[in-house]
């Protein structure tokens, strides 16, 4: 019997890539395993410019995002802005995944909450990864502070590079084709994996498998890293084919 999944999310009212990377992940997951389909709800923070002042604003609205979501009694919620919350310090993901959870259970919600920040750690773990290289679409302060949470939780940086793009739809449309010309000026000796797009907006989904190839290692994004949450969370298998080794079931 086939049964309806629904996926709520909370995004930067000016992500794009969320919405569309997801859904492809998880349909391309329909076709292989139909009995699990999946339906998406989204509410979103405003959010134009990738700067410390607006990621902390959009922050403060992801509690009236997340009460606008219960009202559609969502199985999971995943929150997907992950410098928003790396950028505020090492562990913030507890405490963003925490204050979202205590705004669904005041309206009745028991959704559990997946943020792209502490699904990515997940995903790095899951994979066994202790050493990673990282791609950004951040200016250099921001990925600075994507390395520093990731050293705080235990993942060496070997090495980063940031496409330095500040505006958030600029980031949007970087062509995921590029990112194989962009791996080739990193240092993977010693990386045990690869994040080939340390965020939500930036789309990778085409290029996962064909660096993969190309690297050796498991090559995973934030995007890959956040639908294996929201699968292993629905209690569901983690796979979806083209994805990625994360996702390889």
């Amino acid at each position: 019997m086939s049964r309806d999944h629904h996926v709520g999310m909370i995004v930067p009212s000016s992500n794009l890539t969320m919405e569309t990377e997801l859904p492809r992940m998880l349909r391309a997951r329909e076709d292989v395993l139909p009995d699990d389909r999946f339906v998406f709800h989204a509410a979103r923070a405003r959010m134009q410019h990738v700067t410390p002042e607006q990621l902390r604003a959009m922050n403060d609205q992801a509690r009236r995002a997340a009460i606008e979501l219960a009202d559609a009694r969502p199985d999971v919620v995943a929150t997907a802005c992950l410098v928003a919350i790396m950028a505020q310090g090492p562990g913030y993901h507890c405490t963003a995944e925490d204050d979202i959870t205590e705004a669904l259970r005041a309206e009745g919600s028991n959704a559990p909450v997946v943020s792209s920040a502490g699904a990515l750690l997940s995903g790095i773990e899951a994979l066994g990864a202790r050493r990673v290289a990282i791609i950004t679409p951040y200016m250099q302060p921001l990925t600075d502070a994507v390395v520093a949470y990731l050293t705080d939780a235990g993942v060496e940086v070997v090495d980063s590079l940031s496409l330095q793009v500040p505006d958030n739809l600029a980031v949007a449309r970087l062509d995921p084709a590029d990112l194989r010309e962009h791996r080739r000026k990193l240092d993977l000796t010693g990386a045990d994996a690869l994040v080939l797009s340390a965020c939500v907006q930036m789309p990778s989904l085409p290029s996962i498998e064909r660096v993969q190839d190309e690297v050796g290692i498991p090559v995973l994004s934030a995007a890959t890293a956040t639908t294996y949450r929201i699968l292993t969370e629905l209690g569901l298998e983690p796979r979806v084919p083209g994805a990625g080794a994360l996702l390889a079931g």
